[in-house]
């Protein structure tokens, strides 16, 4: 539903608000798609709205991984999904093959956050559908209505209170699955928005963490809408700098950032594009605000920035076709956003702080993202944020923050500053030429197993990953059978 060129992307309140029934969970046989072996699943039941316990109830489900040691530690490992709106059972199938290791002696837990999967799920018609018409995502203003038509169409559900979906609710119902698995502490690993939603847990819940890793910080005093801006402009102009320094691409695209200032100027404009469902070529009006979208996809994963080079030639020769694939290719199934829960999250944590945001537009990027959330959030339900949800208290227990030195929405300057916050229990480690999310990177993947399965917390903060400095960035792109023409014009 969500144009996919735009969106990539107090303790005693616990106490109070968020009361744990210590009951055991009752788990059954399942499987999960990708994942070659058989988990159990199950659910807690818990109050929509938690300061109502007694009206209306949703199920919160989750998988579990049983450890494979007959001896299991334990402290479970919960996976703490991105977005925000994606499910982490849906990705249980990537996340167990990356991290099998954790599985020897630990139960690895995917919980579906209240808002995805089969937890309340708040989907939009065309969430989760890899191609849609160029119409529908070119179409800004088609996109608003379809947004608005789903919002009225989720507050019509049983549980369609919009405002009961929060991060600060949403990690009261961690805890209640954490307490039904009697793990006493648990590990978190969560990347992007899936860092805001640990560090909230961790804020919450200190004494049920025993370790922490956190990919790509997303935290909740970003104002993510004014931020991206920002990080995509420092990341589109850190891709040209580079480009200008490397032999290979300086040579091939010596007025890279000049032809890329040109297509911008000649929009909006009329082109020639194939259509993703039916295959034809149709006549499409590309405005400034699509064409960046496809531009800021690509940057997320060096492989794909590497082609951005080529890919700007092509569109300054009027053919957008290998940008909008290159837009293309960051849309999976196994990736889809749950919109409801989406903007249920950003328009109550983030849009409210737009006003407040110290970060300075991109000049090419400008105000136009955090203009088209300002209008998805005008009639969207916002719900109560805690007051203490913006704070960062010291680390609970050692810490490990990743950011890739490329990332274009969660760069190493986000991640420096809640590692002050965290305190000594923290580390932060940036990859050079790594883009967002780096803990499934070969390198820092075994680093992360070392980290949750040291003993205690020094010896975790004492892990080597000096190997992640010495990953190597992506050559330029040179299309087939063009390596010896020269320079791209």
């Amino acid at each position: 539903m969500t144009n996919r060129w735009r969106l990539r992307g107090a303790v005693g309140l616990a106490g109070l608000v968020f009361a744990v029934a210590a009951q055991p969970a009752s788990l059954a046989p399942c499987r999960l798609e990708g994942v070659t072996h058989d988990a159990l699943c199950g659910s807690v039941r818990r109050a929509l709205d938690p300061a109502q316990p007694d009206g209306t109830k949703i199920d919160v489900h989750f998988a579990v991984l049983p450890a494979l040691a007959q001896h299991k530690l334990p402290d479970a490992v919960f996976f703490f999904a991105g977005g925000p709106g994606q499910s982490a059972t849906e990705l249980a199938g990537p996340l167990a093959a990356q991290f099998g290791r954790l599985n020897n002696r630990r139960d690895l837990v995917f919980i579906d956050q209240r808002g995805t999967g089969r937890s309340a799920p708040l989907r939009c018609a065309d969430d989760g559908r890899v191609l849609l018409p160029l119409a529908e995502q070119l179409d800004p203003q088609r996109q608003l209505a379809q947004l608005a038509s789903c919002r009225e169409q989720l507050m019509r559900l049983p549980y369609g209170d919009l405002r009961r979906f929060t991060t600060s609710i949403a990690m009261g119902d961690v805890e209640a699955v954490r307490a039904a698995l009697g793990a006493p502490t648990i590990d978190l690993v969560g990347a992007s928005y899936g860092t805001r939603a640990a560090l909230e847990y961790m804020r919450q819940f200190p004494r049920s963490v025993r370790r922490a890793v956190l990919d790509g910080v997303a935290a909740a005093d970003m104002a993510l809408p004014a931020s991206f801006s920002t990080d995509n402009q420092a990341a589109l102009d850190a891709l040209f700098d580079w480009c200008a320094a490397d032999a290979d691409c300086g040579a091939r695209h010596p007025r890279l950032r000049a032809s890329w200032q040109g297509v911008l100027d000649a929009l909006p404009q009329q082109v020639q594009l194939v259509d993703p469902l039916t295959g034809q070529r149709q006549s499409v009006r590309l405005m400034r605000d699509e064409v960046l979208g496809m531009v800021r996809s690509p940057l997320y994963v060096p492989a794909l920035a590497a082609v951005l080079p080529a890919a700007i030639a092509e569109a300054a020769a009027g053919r957008f076709e290998a940008l909008a694939g290159l837009a293309a290719a960051m849309t999976s199934p196994g990736a889809m956003l749950y919109s409801g829960m989406h903007f249920s999250v950003v328009c109550a944590e983030d849009v409210p702080r737009l006003g407040r945001s110290t970060d300075t537009p991109g000049a090419q990027f400008g105000n136009a993202f955090a203009h088209f959330y300002e209008q998805v959030c005008a009639a969207w339900p916002r719900g109560d944020v805690p007051a203490g949800f913006y704070a960062t208290p010291p680390a609970p227990a050692a810490t490990w923050l990743l950011s890739g030195a490329a990332d274009p929405a969660t760069p190493p300057r986000h991640g420096e500053r809640i590692a002050r916050a965290l305190g000594p229990k923290a580390r932060h480690t940036v990859v050079p030429n790594a883009g967002h999310g780096v803990m499934t990177l070969p390198c820092l993947r075994d680093a992360v197993v070392r980290f949750i399965e040291a003993n205690d917390d020094d010896t975790a903060l004492r892990v080597d990953a000096r190997c992640a400095q010495a990953l190597p960035r992506p050559r330029v792109f040179v299309p087939l059978g063009q390596a010896a023409t020269g320079p791209a014009r």
